[in-house]
């Protein structure tokens, strides 16, 4: 599924790095103590309801200003819940909290890809494919998302191209609020990987094979059915199904994306580049790049 939230489509697309005027020149500095931190949050809360038509129904929070790398930039996370659905989105205010705008700071001295790479937590994620293949694939995915069926079945065509170069972890980003079994499939195959690791990868591919005939009402079966087709005890599956563990082991997998700012379904991380969506040609260029580089840097070693 592309954005989870309209929110996220209009604070993505509409503010992507424009410097705006929250307040009034002679507000007072975001700097200045606490009480003027506090004000700067309430006139961004009151120009993004302005701007937006952001009415009482709209839960819309401003966290606490944070520096940043650069000098006079602070930082803030601004959670906005419409109906159940909630987004958290980085925004970034001037000290003197004049200019609001959203974006990305890069600091052109440090490696970005290396930083993406150390937050992602690969440990106890299926994976497959040689552990010191050059590419690591890292794919945050939902069950039911049929962009990420897509991704599915482009993975099961061009990787076959790159045998004993790429190397694919799984981690679950279920969107529960937009797909009401993704949840249930998603325990399922950790219940598959707790007792078999590579039979996850057999359930994996029957649930995105099966995705339009899976309902909310047949979750539950079908897994069991997918369970017993991938070769697993089925009494051990339905016990770790009924279990807290695997559904704690999503929720990590979950607040791991989130804390990459992983906002839409699927993300795909390749050596730690970003791509979002299912795109093979983007998907092509980010492993030949990587293959090329790394080819490279041998050449120059020897």
């Amino acid at each position: 599924m592309k954005n989870a939230t309209t929110l996220a489509a209009i604070l993505t697309f509409v503010l992507p790095a424009v410097a705006m005027y929250a307040q009034q020149s002679s507000s007072p500095t975001a700097n200045a103590g606490s009480s003027a931190s506090s004000q700067t949050q309430k006139n961004i809360e009151a120009y993004l309801r302005n701007v937006y038509a952001f009415g009482p129904d709209v839960q819309l929070s401003v966290g606490p200003l944070k520096n940043t790398a650069v000098d006079g930039v602070l930082e803030t996370n601004i959670d906005v819940l419409i109906g159940d659905t909630k987004q958290a989105v980085k925004f970034y205010v001037s000290k003197n909290g004049r200019f609001l705008f959203r974006g990305d700071l890069s600091d052109m001295t440090r490696d970005p890809l290396a930083e993406t790479r150390a937050q992602i937590q690969m440990n106890d994620a299926p994976s497959v494919g040689d552990k010191n293949a050059p590419v690591t694939l890292v794919e945050y995915s939902d069950f039911q998302c049929p962009v990420c069926k897509n991704l599915h079945d482009l993975l099961r065509s061009v990787l076959p191209n790159y045998a004993g170069k790429v190397r694919v972890v799984f981690k679950d980003f279920p969107l529960e609020q937009l797909h009401p079994w993704a949840r249930t499939a998603a325990i399922a195959g950790r219940c598959a990987y707790q007792q078999e690791p590579k039979a996850f990868w057999k359930i994996y591919d029957l649930i995105y094979d099966n995705q339009e005939v899976i309902s909310p009402a047949n979750a539950w079966t079908k897994m069991t059915d997918y369970a017993v087709q991938s070769g697993l005890s089925v009494d051990a599956f339905k016990t770790c199904m009924a279990s807290q563990e695997p559904g704690a082991a999503v929720d990590a997998s979950r607040a791991n994306g989130q804390k990459l700012e992983v906002a839409s379904t699927p993300t795909v991380f390749v050596n730690g580049r970003r791509m979002v969506g299912a795109d093979q040609r983007i998907l092509e260029q980010y492993i030949n790049y990587e293959l090329a580089l790394q080819k490279s840097g041998k050449t120059q070693q020897k």
